[in-house]
């Protein structure tokens, strides 16, 4: 049983949080619990959640994308960019039909994450760098876009997937929902799933397996540079402008929302479910510290708190998995 509750203490430590963080909210304000809040909850990770699942393939590989929330912010501003904007809105932008400038807007994204995946896998560039860099050139796009201007109409098809409902339900987290259910189905069901796993859990053994590892490390941050692409466009609509520095948080969050689920850093471990959990998680506390009145201030303090709890259960968890193995094999 111990050795079971090790094993699992990546899985069992942000669920627990999640429960306590659940009791403590609902205890302090009534508000809290009801299903109106639940779907609050639901609608503020959304953004969040389209953008962890890239991020999941991502570091379940061993890699990492720092560039998700610059890619979503570039992908954004680009199908504004495409769309007619007032005449108040001084951006020389060139207005074209809805579903050409979403096409444009996507086939952007995945420009950036082939670029990001060129650096890492053929020219061998750290996945931590190389992904800087293109956070930087991300950002470079904003500006060069909308020049510190503020861009508000998107096709309407994005509007309504962004900002509108299917009767209760916003579309967003419906969108939400289906991105994680199909990067769930992905990496439990498929080859490509099973060839995540191995290049992250070790990578020279899934090489001496027939596995081409860099072009599974390749995809992955193309599904990273997508997800965060439409991630960006329906952020877009759900906020109800375009400008730069808009998806700043939404690295960290992202990042946090992976992390703390439990999927570990150092690959091969974890899936959309820990991320779900890690999600919630996030969700929960920030809806939940906005009821109690928190300071502002405290509640960034807070987060980072939670989020250095997971790191040190990441690593204690790896370095049990690493000792168990170890045991496993002098036995």
């Amino acid at each position: 049983m111990n050795h079971w509750l090790r094993s699992q203490l990546r899985n069992i430590a942000p669920f627990a949080t999640l429960l306590v963080l659940i009791v403590l909210f609902s205890s302090a304000s009534k508000s809290f619990a009801t299903l109106d809040n639940l779907a609050n909850i639901l609608q503020q990770i959304s953004v969040t959640g389209i953008m962890a699942v890239g991020l999941t393939f991502v570091i379940l590989c061993a890699e990492i994308d720092l560039s998700v929330a610059s890619v979503a912010n570039a992908t954004g501003i680009v199908v504004a960019y495409f769309t007619m904007q007032d005449a108040s809105v001084n951006i020389a932008n060139i207005p074209l039909p809805g579903g050409i400038a979403i096409v444009l807007a996507l086939a952007a994204s995945v420009i950036l994450g082939c670029a990001t995946a060129f650096g890492v896998t053929k020219i061998g560039i750290p996945s931590f760098i190389m992904t800087l860099a293109m956070l930087q050139i991300g950002a470079g796009i904003c500006a060069m876009l909308v020049r510190g201007q503020i861009a508000y109409n998107v096709p309407s098809l994005i509007t309504t997937l962004g900002s509108g409902s299917l009767g209760p339900v916003p579309w967003i987290v419906i969108v939400a929902a289906i991105v994680l259910l199909s990067g769930h189905i992905v990496l439990t069901y498929t080859r490509f799933g099973r060839y995540v796993y191995m290049t992250g859990g070790n990578r020279e053994a899934a090489e001496y397996s027939g596995v081409n590892t860099k072009m599974i490390i390749a995809a992955v941050m193309v599904i990273a540079a997508v997800c965060s692409g439409l991630a960006g466009m329906l952020g877009v609509a759900h906020f109800g402008s375009a400008q730069q520095d808009e998806f700043d948080n939404y690295l960290l969050d992202s990042i946090s929302a992976v992390v703390v689920g439990g999927t570990s850093l150092f690959g091969g471990q974890g899936g959309i479910g820990n991320t779900i959990v890690g999600l919630m998680v996030l969700g929960v506390l920030n809806n939940g510290l906005d009821h109690v009145r928190i300071d502002s201030f405290l509640k960034i303090l807070i987060r980072g708190l939670i989020l250095l709890l997971a790191l040190i259960v990441n690593v204690y968890a790896q370095r049990m998995r690493t000792r168990a193995a170890t045991t496993a094999v002098g036995g």
